[in-house]
């Protein structure tokens, strides 16, 4: 297979029509011992409805890039914006799920996925509810409480609390990382299935190659000291992808050895 892999110009790609515009992003915290640049440069676009995975190793800033676009975080320099106008806070647009258990531990499996639901007849409301949980799987446990039920399942409620809120993009920052190997797979699945129904712009955050390659339209390549974009991917397999196929493990063993190169 010839490498789908290439340089980042931040230009945008002819067809897409972007939603996120990172330009010249980046990021430095202050601390005892002085300045430390985390994020350098960052140019990238992300196009409406496209599913991209930021890959890179611990420490190289990925979480920090994503604290940026959810607007918890404010950028040193660059810009980056969201239909065209800058981020400058979070917003409702723009949901996240995190690796952690964010669940409101007092309340059931259907009063979380309803917490955030506002503004509309409680009638409705409650179809909404019930049509989330059924596509999550998780009807036969919506009285249960947090506690009660598995991480997997944790998982699927906190994507159907996302989800209900029809953010246009999701922010996901390794959200399956906890799971199990199997768990994991399904949970990826799951996204997956969704995403085709619901059309969501999807920016998700792994250091598992093999969890990239499985879910991403274009796969973002991050490097260390500072976090800058080296590289990206566009992975050109048809969905759904059969991970012990040749092509997929190409694509693999192709991103493996960009992270190793020294740079």
């Amino acid at each position: 297979m010839t490498t789908q892999l290439k340089l980042l110009t931040g230009k945008r790609e002819a067809g897409i029509v972007p939603t996120l515009e990172v330009t010249r992003l980046s990021k430095v915290f202050k601390t005892g011992e002085g300045p430390v640049t985390v994020l350098r440069d960052l140019d990238f676009t992300v196009g409406k409805g496209e599913f991209i995975c930021v890959l890179g190793p611990s420490g190289c800033g990925k979480t920090t890039l994503l604290n940026l676009l959810a607007g918890f975080e404010k950028p040193s320099a660059g810009k980056a914006l969201l239909n065209g106008r800058p981020i400058q806070g979070p917003g409702p647009d723009r949901c996240v799920v995190f690796q952690e258990d964010t669940l409101f531990p007092w309340l059931t499996v259907e009063e979380n996925i309803a917490f955030g639901v506002n503004g509309v007849p409680k009638k409705e409301k409650q179809e909404k509810v019930l049509h989330f949980l059924d596509l999550v799987g998780l009807t036969p446990f919506q009285d249960y409480l947090p506690r009660e039920i598995s991480g997997g399942m944790k998982k699927r409620v906190s994507l159907a609390r996302v989800l209900i809120l029809q953010p246009q993009i999701l922010l996901m920052d390794e959200p399956f990382g906890a799971l199990d190997a199997q768990a994991r797979e399904e949970m990826q699945d799951l996204l997956l299935s969704l995403w085709n129904q619901f059309h969501h712009t999807i920016v998700f955050i792994t250091h598992d190659i093999d969890e990239a390659v499985a879910l991403a339209d274009r796969v973002l390549l991050m490097q260390k000291d500072p976090g800058a974009i080296a590289e990206e991917t566009r992975v050109r397999l048809p969905r759904p992808r059969e991970r012990t196929a040749a092509s997929f493990q190409d694509y693999c063993k192709a991103l493996y050895q960009s992270i190793k190169k020294p740079r």
